[in-house]
């Protein structure tokens, strides 16, 4: 189902509860695109400036991790935010850590019970609620420019293993999001708290934050025939994953660090009926 967006709306909610400070998001608003990523890399070029916002009710050829396609159908929010961090290129992946961290904070503070699913997956009821897609431009060893891709189910159709905010609010006698609007803002304002958790906190507050809310530690997977278990993931996005091996004498303990896109870790049935 297509919802009208109210760009005077989401105005009003960017800038509410920041002391009269202005909200620093251009925004950017289209009934349908191919890319809301691509769409905004070219306003980049273009010259528009960091936290531009590119919002899109439906893609044609949205993008997932490691390239594959997002199925972005009408009545889901598809947005990409612009920023200029000052990071190594090595480290681009703490943008991801920071951008789930935020975005499920801040769902949580209204009464969504998000977690965050390893690397980069939006979980609520064991169930797939949204991802994040970060693209960046390298320069000299430094992230020059990063693009942050937000998908979320709203209303829109979803897989078995998904799940939309819409019908996790049918079970509850309020809704503590109230409109598509009230979302964007909720997500821009988790992305933009992300960042400044790692700008002024550091990584090590910013990955313990994403930790408490990381929904695989425990989970036990196979690794090269190797059962393990999850235990954490580290500053750079790598699942950090612990194993026993054997010998005549001995049990030794080892831990081995994923690169994501190397394994997929599974979806849990949901406990709550839906």
């Amino acid at each position: 189902m297509s919802v009208e967006f109210d760009r005077q709306k989401l105005e009003l909610a960017l800038h509410s509860g920041r002391n009269g400070e202005n909200s620093p998001f251009s925004l950017y608003i289209f009934d349908h695109l191919a890319s809301t990523n691509q769409t905004l890399w070219n306003l980049l070029a273009q010259g528009a400036e960091s936290w531009s916002v590119v919002i899109a009710q439906q893609q044609t050829a949205g993008r997932g991790q490691w390239g594959r396609q997002w199925i972005s159908h009408p009545g889901g929010l598809y947005l990409s935010v612009a920023i200029a961090p000052k990071l190594e290129a090595s480290a681009s992946y703490q943008l991801t850590l920071a951008s789930a961290w935020g975005i499920a904070n801040q769902l949580r503070c209204y009464g969504v019970d998000v977690g965050i699913k390893w690397p980069n997956d939006l979980v609520l009821n064991g169930r797939k609620l949204g991802g994040i897609l970060t693209e960046t431009k390298i320069n000299h060893g430094y992230i020059h420019q990063a693009v942050i891709g937000v998908g979320i189910n709203w209303t829109n159709p979803v897989p078995d293993t998904g799940i939309n905010l819409e019908m996790w609010q049918a079970c509850y006698a309020t809704k503590p999001i109230s409109c598509l609007e009230t979302l964007t803002s909720v997500v821009l304002r988790g992305i933009e708290s992300g960042m400044e958790c790692l700008v002024k906190e550091g990584i090590n507050i910013l990955l313990s934050r994403y930790l408490e809310l990381l929904t695989n530690v425990g989970d036990k997977v196979y690794i090269n025939d190797l059962a393990g278990t999850v235990v954490g993931v580290t500053s750079q996005g790598e699942l950090r994953v612990s194993v026993e091996t054997y010998d005549t004498t001995d049990i030794k303990t080892t831990e081995l660090y994923i690169e994501p896109g190397t394994i997929t870790l599974g979806y849990r049935k949901s406990s709550v009926p839906l």
